[in-house]
């Protein structure tokens, strides 16, 4: 094989830039006082209902809106009760993994100035539209599971 024809593997850790770290602290940061203010929400610390308001689409249709239930898994995401979450509201619970995915990864990028190649790597590979594409069917499925529960309580 000639020396231009080498195949490089990708790395498994690289140094992160400064504006990397910078960022990845920003990040975690966010993440950390996030966390805190639903972990106070979850533990009846913070009421949540003094700001948000009621769902129009719901009190328009008298039928749960896609995002439904979504608040109260995010709730219990953050209380421990990992399973009791998803079954609420698969897409709550999804969007609270890769929440704490996030935060634990720039906590790694800020500390140690390091991040994964094979997430850069992966990252390429994904196009932008298919993340896009698949949270919106996970946030769909999660509707329909909430939408067959409250018809089914309204048959009964």
């Amino acid at each position: 094989m000639e020396q231009n024809q080498h195949i490089t593997k990708p790395k498994f850790l690289i140094k992160a830039s400064g504006p990397q770290r910078k960022v990845a602290i920003i990040i975690f940061i966010a993440g950390l006082l996030i966390s805190l203010a639903l972990i106070l929400a979850a533990w009846d610390f913070i009421d949540l209902g003094r700001y948000l308001y009621p769902c129009g689409f719901q009190m328009r249709h008298k039928l749960p809106c896609p995002t439904c239930g979504v608040t109260a898994s995010t709730l219990l995401f953050f209380r421990g009760h990992f399973i009791r979450s998803f079954y609420i509201q698969p897409a709550g619970a999804v969007i609270c993994i890769l929440f704490v995915i996030t935060v634990f990864l720039s906590f790694i990028t800020a500390v140690f100035g390091v991040y994964f190649g094979f997430l850069k790597s992966l990252w390429k590979r994904l196009k932008v539209g298919y993340i896009v594409l698949a949270a919106i069917l996970v946030l769909l499925a999660g509707w329909a599971v909430t939408l067959a529960r409250a018809l089914a309580v309204r048959a009964s």
